[in-house]
């Protein structure tokens, strides 16, 4: 902590001539500050062309949003770091480029993805990217069957366990998953509009009860490396490319953790859509959105399966028939963990655009309620739901 400082532009102009890896460091000129986010500083390097270059990102030693009220540790950055690391050592394609990082400045420098987009201003713009849900669901395959124990050593997972171990950002996702849209609670912000509405999430017996089983799922179940926070705005595509960044939430976690933020994410959008397109636009993009979460699943589970048959190491897991078994729990965990990315992005302080850029205000608050209304449902749905078209059919059910 004592060699910590906070970057300028100045610096990370510095930083990325040192280890950016480029042939010609001195045509670094120039750096933006870009970061949109609550924990981080991200600066875009532009060389004497006017070209960006590099990405230099510097963890920040408190919640950007709330302030140094709200310290963080620096070391998930570390943390960020090596899972993108081992992520892309099972799956390159589909992960962002660490060329190198300090535990010390809590800094790393990456690729530049300015060739690409994020899926989230795409989405909520009504932007198609035909490849993006398989490529998504070759991702989670990847990274969440390779780093599982169907193909880690027994000894090599649990010394990983520890080496993940992410205390601080696992609490606050403990938090704003599972803890404070179902209690009356200051970090929480939902229209007051919408009071009533919420109020019964925080009197529903048997809803609570689902969700304290999810989280002590998320609390006891270290399945696999997670990302940790993989949704549509922590995920970049072109029309043939999908890169996943920001993975400083990694930790060894419930596999449909994972799959279930990302879907959730698509839903928020879904129920975004009337407020964000025309009303046959809304339609068409609601039906994709639809597509877009089968999508995700068949390719994650087929890929999962495939790895399986082929890679499994241990004896007991290679058994006929027990990839199967074992996915039809993931699915369940899946659809549970969807539900809370619902309300905790529309309940909780971590609103997303798809909702903030609704304009009008009532239907911006009817977006909500059906976000809200779809995450209890899943939530409550997803011991009951055998496979993904009754997932689709159950979220059809909803409206």
């Amino acid at each position: 902590m004592s060699q910590y400082r906070t970057f300028t532009a100045t610096d990370a102009v510095e930083y990325a001539r040192q280890f950016g890896g480029l042939s010609d460091p001195a045509s670094l000129v120039d750096a933006q500050e870009i970061g949109d986010g609550n924990l981080n500083l991200v600066f875009k390097i532009f060389d004497n062309a006017g070209q960006s270059r590099i990405i230099v990102k510097q963890a920040l030693p408190y919640v950007r949003c709330v302030g140094e009220s709200w310290p963080l540790t620096l070391d998930r950055a570390r943390l960020e770091a090596e899972t993108l690391q081992v992520h892309g050592s099972f799956c390159p394609q589909h992960t962002v480029k660490i060329l190198h990082y300090d535990t010390d400045l809590a800094v790393m420098v990456m690729e530049d993805l300015s060739d690409h987009a994020i899926w989230r201003g795409e989405l909520v713009k009504g932007s198609y990217f035909s490849q993006a849900s398989r490529q998504l669901g070759e991702y989670l395959a990847q990274t969440l069957f390779h780093t599982s124990d169907f193909f880690q050593h027994p000894h090599a997972k649990k010394a990983d366990v520890i080496r993940f171990t992410n205390p601080e950002l696992c609490e606050m996702t403990e938090d704003l998953f599972f803890n404070d849209p179902y209690q009356v609670h200051e970090r929480n912000a939902y229209p007051p509009e919408l009071e009533e509405f919420v109020a019964t999430l925080r009197d529903d017996a048997e809803l609570k009860i689902a969700v304290a089983g999810l989280k002590h799922r998320f609390l006891s179940q270290a399945e696999a490396l997670l990302h940790g926070d993989i949704h549509s705005g922590s995920i970049f595509v072109t029309q043939d490319s999908l890169k996943a960044i920001d993975a400083e939430f990694g930790f060894y976690g419930p596999i449909g953790f994972d799959v279930g933020t990302a879907l959730g994410n698509l839903l928020i959008n879904y129920c975004a859509l009337p407020g964000l397109l025309a009303a046959r636009e809304a339609a068409d993009g609601r039906e994709q959105r639809l597509t877009d979460v089968r999508e995700v699943w068949q390719a994650f589970a087929g890929r999962f399966l495939a790895l399986a048959a082929e890679k499994t190491r241990d004896q007991a897991l290679a058994y006929p028939g027990y990839g199967e078994a074992f996915l039809q729990k993931v699915l369940q965990d899946t659809i549970g963990f969807c539900g809370t990315e619902l309300i905790r992005r529309t309940v909780g302080i971590s609103q997303v655009a798809d909702i903030k850029k609704i304009d009008h205000q009532p239907m911006r608050e009817e977006c909500l309620r059906h976000a809200i209304s779809l995450g209890k449902t899943l939530i409550l749905a997803a011991p009951h739901v055998q496979d993904i078209d009754a997932l689709i059919a159950r979220i059809r059910q909803n409206g």
